[in-house]
């Protein structure tokens, strides 16, 4: 549906237009208790650079997630336009609750926090320590100081975009109508899609559906 705005909120709004924003992919990395995870995420920037920090923001319901809030350390791996779509596959669209993301994995290397980073399919990598966290709803913001990182590939970096037109395989929805989830494609049958809803494969929120089927 279109936006229209009331006071201090949007009660309805086009999710479309969060597609014009740019936004880069990244592999986010923690362990807890001996445990490595590993989520994909999309929002990553630099905020400053005396000390150099750096903001993300994860999906509050993610194993990656509940390890940073409690051991206030990650790894950032930048991916690169050589990414595979099994990476996105591993990391983005199953839950480290279930299974070992890391198992049979060989394209990873622990840095000097212990943490795995990517050695195939990223270009950069970034140490961080959490120093201050923000509750957002659904997800949790983090603002970090960067205590280590390398730059491994010129490899040109992976935007969403990039992603969605040249590594993600288009699958046509065969007459289904709903809404289509632009991450990893399922679909939900429904004439309209709640404001509240998950999508049960990767996680992801309302605002990357978009309409299918008319």
């Amino acid at each position: 549906g279109w936006a229209t705005i009331q006071g201090n909120g949007v009660i309805n709004m086009d999710n479309k237009v969060f597609y014009q924003m740019t936004y880069g992919m990244f592999l986010l990395t923690a362990q807890d208790e001996g445990k490595d995870n590993g989520c994909i995420i999309n929002t990553a920037i630099q905020v400053a650079n005396n000390p150099t920090r750096v903001s993300i923001a994860v999906i509050k319901s993610n194993k990656t997630n509940e390890m940073i809030q409690k051991t206030k350390r990650f790894n950032l791996s930048v991916l690169s336009t050589d990414a595979e779509f099994a990476l996105f596959q591993r990391f983005g669209m199953q839950s480290g609750r279930d299974v070992d993301k890391f198992a049979g994995f060989a394209d990873v290397v622990r840095t000097g926090n212990d943490l795995y980073r990517l050695t195939k399919g990223a270009n950069t990598w970034l140490s961080c320590w959490v120093d201050e966290m923000y509750d957002l709803g659904s997800h949790m913001l983090y603002i970090a100081q960067v205590t280590d990182g390398a730059v491994i590939s010129d490899a040109p970096s992976c935007s969403y975009a990039y992603y969605q037109s040249n590594i993600k395989p288009q699958k046509k929805p065969e007459g289904k109508k709903g809404w289509r989830c632009t991450v990893c494609g399922y679909i939900y049958e429904g004439e309209s899609l709640p404001e509240d809803f998950v999508c049960p494969v990767c996680h992801h929120g309302p605002e990357v559906f978009e309409r299918i089927g008319g």
